[in-house]
Formats: C-alpha cells, sequence, structure tokens
C-alpha cells in the first residue's frame, strides 16, 4: 500500500492507525501540497454492505460537522471497490496517549481539554448526530494542544435507524453508557456518560470499570455503581466532582439535560479555579460545624449505591470495529425493587418515619440553619427548617438530610411547606457522608407536595435537595414519606 497513488491525487506514506475495520495512513495531496490522513476499509469488508454503509456513514456525519474541535473531512470516495475518507492530517498524540504517559492530568488542563470535547459533542448533537464512541482514543490533540474529536464510524443521526440489528452494542466498552450496553437506543445522554468516563480518566488516570475483556466491563458500567474521583483524587474540587458523578448516573434522565449544561457546569468548575496557578486543584473543603443538634453523620466516606439488576448474558459477537461489540443482556426483578445488595427488595411497608439529621450543603459552607432541622420532622407543622437567605442563589443546590431508621426503598415523599414555590427533588445514599444519587426528578413545591420516588434500591438516608428558590430562602415544615 505505501507508494499507492489513490484518486490519482493522495500518495500513501505510512500507517499511522489500524483498527479491525480500516486502516488510516498519512498521505500526501499532490493537488494541494498538504499532509492529509486517508482511511481506508479493510478489503474483506468491501463485500459486506453493513460495514460499507457504516464507512460510508461515517464521512457524512463527519463532513457535515464543521467545527474547530472536530477533525474536518476534505474527501470521500471509492477505488477498486476500496471506500475511503480523507481527513485533515492532526500531528500530535491521542488524548489516551497524553494520559498514559503523564497520568492524572491537572485540573484544570484536563478542564480546558474536557470543554473543547464538550464542545464539539455538543455541535454534532444540535445537528442531530450523536457520536456512540467518545472515548480519549478518539480525540487527537494538534501541535498547540488543541482537541479535536474523530471517528464517526458508528455515529448515528437522530432521526434514521442504525444499520446494525436490534441489540447490537456499538462502543468502546470502557466508555459504553449502560443503555448501550444493553441494546437500547441510545441519545446525547448516552454521550454524555462516555464523556463523563473520559473525564473521570482524565482526572484519575484510570477508566472507571477496569475489566479484562469487553462483556466484564459492560456488565460493570451496567451494574457497578461508578466509584467517585473524590475517592480516587481527594483534591479535586467537590463541584467538579459532582459533575462528574452526574454524567456517570446510571439512568439517563438523572444525567445533565444537554451537553450544553455539562459545557456550562465545567465551564463554572473552571472559574471557580481562579487564576493562580496553586489554586489548580484545590478542595473545597467541608467545614466543621457547632450543631444545636448532635449529627449522626459518620466521616466516613460511603459508597455509591449498587444499582441493583440481575443480567443474563445471552449472546456476544465482537464486531471487527475499531471498537465494537455485541451484548444481549435482559433485566431481572419484575419490579426493579432491589436492596443495595442486589438481592429482592422489601415489600411495600406503609408510612416510613423520617428523623432529619443536618443540612446538606456539599457547594457552600456546610451549613443551613442547622439547629433548625429536627423542626423539619417533628411532627408540628408549626415549625420549620429554612435553608439560609439568599440574594442570588448559584448553587447547583443546598438540602436536607433525613434518616430513615433502616434501608428501605421509598415510594414518595410529601412536603409541607409555607413559603412555596421553590423546587426540590431526591436524592439518596448509602451512608449519611457518602454520594447520594437521583431518586426523582424535580418539581416545583407547593404548600403540600407529593414527589414520586423511582422504584430501586434501598436506602437509609436521603436529602431533599433544593434546586430553585421562589424568593431568597425555602422551607420545609413537614416531611412525609411511603415505602
Amino acid at each position: 500500500m505505501q507508494g499507492d497513488l489513490v484518486a490519482g491525487r493522495y500518495e500513501l506514506e505510512e500507517v499511522i492507525g489500524r483498527g479491525g475495520m480500516s486502516s488510516v495512513f498519512r498521505a500526501h495531496d499532490q493537488l494541494l501540497e498538504r499532509k492529509v490522513a486517508l482511511k481506508i476499509l479493510h478489503e474483506h469488508y468491501t463485500s459486506d454492505s453493513d460495514y460499507v454503509e457504516r464507512f460510508r456513514r461515517e464521512a457524512r456525519a463527519a463532513a457535515q460537522l464543521g467545527h474547530p474541535n472536530i477533525v474536518t473531512v476534505i474527501d470521500r470516495g471509492e477505488q477498486d471497490g476500496r471506500q475511503y475518507i480523507v481527513f485533515e492530517y492532526v500531528q500530535g498524540q491521542t488524548l489516551k496517549e497524553l494520559v498514559v504517559g503523564a497520568g492524572p492530568l491537572p485540573v484544570r488542563q484536563a478542564l480546558q481539554l474536557g470543554l473543547q470535547v464538550a464542545r464539539a459533542l455538543a455541535f454534532a448533537h444540535e445537528q442531530g448526530v450523536v457520536h456512540r464512541d467518545v472515548k480519549p482514543q478518539n480525540v487527537l490533540l494538534d501541535g498547540d494542544g488543541q482537541a479535536k474529536v474523530t471517528d464517526f464510524g458508528i455515529a448515528r443521526s437522530l432521526d434514521v435507524t442504525s444499520v446494525t440489528e436490534a441489540g447490537t452494542v456499538l462502543g468502546t466498552s470502557d466508555y459504553i453508557a449502560p443503555e448501550q450496553a444493553t441494546g437500547d437506543d441510545v441519545d446525547p445522554q448516552s454521550d454524555i456518560y462516555s464523556f463523563g468516563a473520559v473525564l473521570y480518566e482524565l482526572l484519575t488516570g484510570d477508566v472507571p470499570f477496569p475489566a479484562d475483556n469487553f462483556v466484564a466491563a459492560a456488565l460493570r458500567h451496567v451494574n457497578d455503581p461508578p466509584p467517585s474521583v473524590l475517592e480516587r483524587r481527594p483534591e479535586t474540587p467537590i463541584r467538579l466532582a459532582a459533575a462528574v458523578d452526574q454524567m456517570l448516573e446510571k439512568d439517563r434522565d438523572d444525567r445533565y439535560g444537554s451537553m450544553q449544561a455539562v459545557i456550562a457546569e465545567l465551564t463554572a468548575c473552571l472559574d471557580e479555579l481562579g487564576e493562580e496557578p496553586e489554586h489548580d486543584a484545590t478542595v473545597i473543603a467541608r467545614r466543621p460545624k457547632a450543631r444545636a443538634v448532635p449529627s449522626r453523620r459518620r466521616q466516613t466516606r460511603g459508597r455509591r449505591w449498587l444499582r441493583p439488576a440481575l443480567f443474563a448474558l445471552l449472546a456476544l459477537a465482537c464486531l471487527a470495529g475499531v471498537s465494537a461489540g455485541l451484548v444481549y443482556l435482559t433485566r431481572g426483578d419484575a419490579d426493579g425493587r432491589t436492596t443495595n445488595d442486589g438481592g429482592p427488595g422489601p415489600a411495600p411497608i406503609g408510612p416510613v418515619r423520617l428523623t432529619a439529621i443536618d443540612s446538606y450543603d456539599p457547594l457552600g459552607d456546610d451549613t443551613e440553619h442547622d439547629y433548625e432541622v429536627a423542626d423539619a420532622t417533628d411532627g408540628d407543622p408549626a415549625t420549620s427548617w429554612r435553608t439560609e437567605t439568599y440574594n442570588s442563589f448559584t448553587k447547583a443546590g443546598v438540602g436536607l438530610l433525613v434518616d430513615a431508621g433502616r434501608a428501605v426503598a421509598l415510594r414518595e415523599v410529601t412536603i409541607q411547606s409555607r413559603s412555596p414555590g421553590f423546587k426540590a427533588r431526591i436524592r439518596a445514599g448509602a451512608t449519611p457522608d457518602g454520594v447520594f444519587t437521583f431518586r426523582s426528578g424535580e418539581q416545583t413545591v407547593g404548600a403540600s407536595t407529593k414527589i414520586v420516588v423511582r422504584k430501586g434500591a434501598s436506602f437509609r438516608y436521603y436529602v431533599v435537595w433544593i434546586t430553585e428558590l421562589a424568593g431568597k430562602r425555602a422551607e420545609i415544615n413537614e416531611l412525609r414519606a411511603k415505602g
């Protein structure tokens, strides 16, 4: 192949990348006197209509994505039955090679590179294209350190069906979204999950779910709670760690609503680092509290709850692409009610007694009228817990931590308030100082509002997470719950 002339103008110089589906050559464009990257479909796939169509779709998808952080498509064609795509040539290493060589990146650099990738994905989503294989190997760094996303080989338009069979999983298992691993439809939230896995690796130097093979990694993405960035790198700013946690939520509805929302949050994280280099990786430490009511919160970090499901592996046929595989998984447990250890959940038990034990302000000074927390569950609607007074509420949220007394799968939480209009949702965790996952959607609270909690695992600790104020503060007079 080296020295061959493609389309009468592209002289192949050397192989710079090779996968199961295609090879990439550095080539010389004799017409315009410049270097280009030429991707050629392997010969044994030229008679497979699915692979040919996937290859052509990559060219079409990438050609409509003119963005500074996306590798530009220059040309595509066919010669002697061989499909090829011509890209701009980016001389430099991949993001994966950078992490392998350097280890965990400085927080500022991770954010800056992550934002470039996020902007590329946001632009693709706005054009109706989901990448479906977001990974650091598909991010090239040019000589100026600018990130460029490439390899839209398994990308899909949101308004067309895939050429693959139902249940086929395309993607790289180290970064694959749970719904993608189970063969469900993908959408922008699937790219958000994969991007969260990439950002996790930039910050920690490792993928969130190391495994020996495709199947094991895919199952871990579906079943295992992702480790917190803070467990691997405690100096990470809490707001950034929380952003990665939300991107890696198992349920796509619990992730950010769009890549633009991710960009806004990461931009805020970058702004909070300040200008001085020594603030590059400063953790926002939780300050010790002086409480009128003793807190029962332990000082150990808990693990995320294990999103339970019983999965049977029916088949796996790894596709011969740069990164592709086939996984069939079936869900168990008819109503999805399971415990933290994956066993069957408890039967409905009716009313659950909640005890408010602390305020929850991880992104602030860790105090929100702590001396009033007991009033939210004292049975007296005339008393209340209130947030602090805010002239401008810019936090992602503040909350009230309650103890159910034992692990229980709540079905609903009712909030009574004399200052309605604020917005809230329910979060849950296995320990009072662990990571709290979202268990409900956001809802505007009235005088008495029932928030439905999604079926799933049992938890002992729950947080009423207030995301938006109606005035300068929110007030909770009483909480009731049912399991």
